[in-house]
C-alpha cells in the first residue's frame, strides 16, 4: 500500500491568519493562481459549445490537435509537431499525479525527479507504488534504469531554465537506459532572460528531430488564465501517447467538449497571452525591486512566475518575518530540503496586491 505525505499547504494556514490581520489586508503571493480575466474568445467559445449532449472524443477533437501542434510549432520551436500525438488531458496536475500509473510503472521501478520539485512528481511514483528518486545528477544514479524521468524547466519553484545542451545529456542518458523522458513545460512561455530562454524537451536542437521517448506536458492555466478550465495537453513519441490514450479511454479521463473548444480558441490566438505575459513582466519587476532592497537575495528565477529568494535563513522564519507585514509566501521546504532556507514568490497577484507589498516591503 503506498503512503503519501501531508498535505504541505496546512501548515502554512497560522501565517496566512497572521498575514490577514494587516489593516490593508492580506497579499498572497504564496500560490501561482492567475487572478487576471479568461479572455473573452476563451469565453465565448465555452458558451457557444455548451449544448453538448453527446460524450466528447478521449483523444479530442481533429481542431483542438491541430491547434495544439500549430501552437507548438509556432511558439516552441517543435518543427515536428505532429497533430496525431497531441492528448488532451484534464488539467496537468492530473496527469503528472497519474502518469507513473498510466505508462505502467509499479513496485520496482523507479521515478526520478529533481531535487526542488513540484510536490506531484513524488506523488505520482507513490500512487503507482514506485520508488521516487530526487536527484539533480543522473550519474550519481550509477547503473539504474529507471521508468520515468522528469524534467521541469522553467522549473517550479526555482525558475531555473536548462539550457538545450543540459537537455540533450539527460535525452541521451534516458534513452541509453529505455527510460521515458517527460518534461513538465508548464511555465515554456515565461521566459525573462533574453540569454537562457527556455526549450522545449522536443525541440530539435534538444531531441534531434525524433520524439522516441519523449513526452512533453503543457497547459493553459498560466497562459490563458484558464485554471478553472482544467486544460492541458501531453505530447511526443506517438507511440507513448497512443498507450495512455487507450488506458484514458477505459477509465473516462475525458476533457469536456466545451473545454475542448475553448482550448482551441486558446491555442490558436498568441495575441491574450504576450498581453498576460506583459502583465507579469511588470509585476516581478516591481516585486524584484522591492525584495531587493529590503534585503532578499534572488537566485536563479530567469524564468516562471515565482521570485527564488532567501536572506539566508530558514525559511519558516522569513515567512513569519513577511506574514508580519501582511505578505504570505511559499516555504522553500515545500519543494525539497534543498528549499530549506528559500522561499517561493508567486507574482500571480493583481495589480493593486503587489503595489501594496512593494509598499509594505
Amino acid at each position: 500500500m503506498f503512503t503519501l505525505p501531508d498535505f504541505p499547504w496546512d501548515r502554512l494556514e497560522p501565517y496566512k491568519k497572521r498575514a490577514a490581520e494587516h489593516p490593508d489586508g492580506i497579499v498572497d503571493l504564496s500560490v501561482g493562481t492567475p487572478v487576471d480575466p479568461t479572455p473573452d474568445a476563451v469565453r465565448k467559445a465555452l458558451a457557444e459549445a455548451s449544448d453538448a449532449p453527446g460524450y466528447p472524443a478521449t483523444y479530442g477533437t481533429p481542431e483542438l490537435r491541430e491547434s495544439v501542434a500549430g501552437w507548438l510549432r509556432r511558439r516552441a520551436g517543435v518543427t515536428g509537431a505532429d497533430p496525431a500525438a497531441v492528448l488532451p488531458v484534464i488539467g496537468t496536475k492530473e496527469l503528472v499525479a497519474w502518469l507513473p500509473t498510466l505508462l505502467g510503472a509499479g513496485p520496482g521501478d523507479k521515478v526520478v525527479f529533481p531535487e526542488l520539485a513540484y510536490p506531484t512528481y513524488d506523488v505520482g511514483a507513490r500512487l503507482a507504488g514506485a520508488e521516487p528518486v530526487a536527484t539533480d545528477g543522473l550519474l550519481k544514479l550509477g547503473p539504474v534504469r529507471p521508468k520515468i524521468v522528469w524534467v521541469n524547466s522553467p522549473s517550479n519553484p526555482t525558475g531555473k531554465v536548462l539550457p538545450a545542451e543540459h537537455l540533450r545529456k539527460v535525452v541521451a542518458w534516458a534513452r541509453d537506459r529505455g527510460a521515458i523522458v517527460v518534461s513538465d513545460e508548464c511555465y515554456l512561455e515565461f521566459g525573462w532572460d533574453e540569454e537562457r530562454p527556455p526549450v522545449s524537451i522536443l525541440h530539435p536542437d534538444v531531441c534531434g528531430g525524433s520524439h522516441e521517448g519523449l513526452l512533453a506536458v503543457n497547459s493553459l492555466s498560466k497562459r490563458s488564465n484558464m485554471a478553472g478550465y482544467r486544460a492541458g495537453f501531453v505530447t511526443g513519441d506517438p507511440a507513448i501517447v497512443k498507450r495512455l490514450l487507450e488506458v484514458r479511454k477505459h477509465a473516462g479521463m475525458i476533457v469536456p467538449a466545451p473545454v475542448q473548444a475553448a482550448m482551441v480558441a486558446a491555442f490558436d490566438d498568441d495575441g491574450h497571452a504576450d498581453e498576460q505575459r506583459a502583465r507579469y513582466a511588470r509585476r516581478r519587476a516591481g516585486l524584484r525591486a522591492a525584495f531587493e532592497k529590503h534585503g532578499f537575495r534572488i537566485d536563479h528565477s530567469e524564468a516562471s512566475l515565482y521570485l527564488w529568494a532567501t536572506r539566508d535563513e530558514p525559511c519558516w522564519e522569513t515567512v513569519g518575518h513577511l506574514a508580519s507585514l501582511g505578505i504570505l509566501v511559499g516555504p522553500g521546504e515545500f519543494y525539497g530540503t534543498a528549499g530549506a532556507r528559500h522561499v517561493r514568490i508567486a507574482f500571480t497577484a493583481t495589480d493593486e496586491r503587489v503595489a501594496a507589498a512593494v509598499a509594505r516591503l
